[in-house]
């Protein structure tokens, strides 16, 4: 499934067609126009028209029932599978392991420039090359088995931008799966730019006090919010950004924040033993 605005016609076209071109698989494709109709795709594409624009994680929820099969794949509209085996190598892993509920792709540039940081959401980058169990994913270029997403509740809708890979990754091991970054299965996407997205100042501090509130007894929560209040403070180098932060960190601490889900204490030991306490 892709999710697009339609402001990116070539990027979705090689989605779509990454998808389509993938063998060993039987695909079902969907493309979730965000507040517009999709025109102009193959005739095996199923379009799905939002009135309104959802924001990225409730259109990615809108899209799943539009799409068979047991396995489901969201794609960015500015992403594409490197690889025409990519989605059959990703059904395998999960057929050889049941407890796996959630796996990210390797990420890499389609071009000159810089990968982004968060491509590997490990704390030490190391090798992107590199497989390994994971507490949070980059959303772009992920698969789960649709079973689980039924369980975990799909995507967090009411977070719209920034943060929802580790909304859904946490449900997704607190219901005792495992979440795994696959770095021998890749998806190619532009090269990293930074602060494209001006609007992620409010929503990345709303959402990161939402996690806290939502899922972390309160020491943790406290250090969770405080350790990401640190490391955003040297990108708020304007007024404006500093204002969008602050009513941020202002509505998700006295806003609604949804259902209230306090993760075991098995899954916090789980995420530590996976090198990234719920700290950071």
């Amino acid at each position: 499934m892709v999710l697009t605005q339609g402001r990116r016609p070539r990027e979705l076209r090689r989605a779509v067609e990454s998808l389509l071109n993938q063998r060993g698989v039987d695909v079902d494709v969907a493309v979730v126009g965000n507040g517009w109709t999709p025109e102009g795709l193959p005739d095996r594409v199923r379009a799905v028209a939002l009135d309104e624009d959802a924001g990225i994680p409730a259109g990615r929820n809108a899209g799943v029932p539009y799409v068979a099969g047991d396995l489901l794949f969201f794609l960015d509209d500015d992403a594409g599978l490197a690889d025409t085996d990519a989605l059959a190598r990703v059904q395998a892993k999960f057929a050889a392991d049941p407890s796996l509920g959630l796996m990210q792709l390797r990420i890499v540039p389609d071009g000159p420039g810089p990968a982004a940081r968060e491509w590997v959401p490990r704390l030490r980058v190391g090798d992107p090359a590199r497989s390994s169990d994971v507490t949070h994913v980059w959303e772009g270029a992920v698969a789960m088995p649709r079973r689980v997403f039924d369980e975990v509740g799909g995507w967090p809708g009411d977070f719209r931008f920034v943060h929802e890979g580790v909304d859904l990754a946490w449900r997704v091991m607190d219901a005792g799966y495992r979440v795994r970054y696959a770095g021998d299965v890749t998806a190619v996407h532009p090269p990293y730019r930074p602060a494209r997205n001006e609007y992620g100042y409010y929503f990345g501090a709303r959402n990161r006090v939402w996690l806290a509130r939502r899922y972390l007894p309160l020491p943790l929560g406290a250090l969770f919010v405080v350790t990401f209040v640190l490391r955003a403070l040297p990108r708020l180098t304007s007024v404006d950004r500093l204002r969008r932060a602050a009513r941020g960190y202002r509505d998700g601490m006295w806003g609604p924040c949804g259902p209230r889900r306090r993760l075991r204490a098995r899954t916090l030991l789980r995420m530590t033993f996976a090198g990234r306490p719920p700290v950071f």
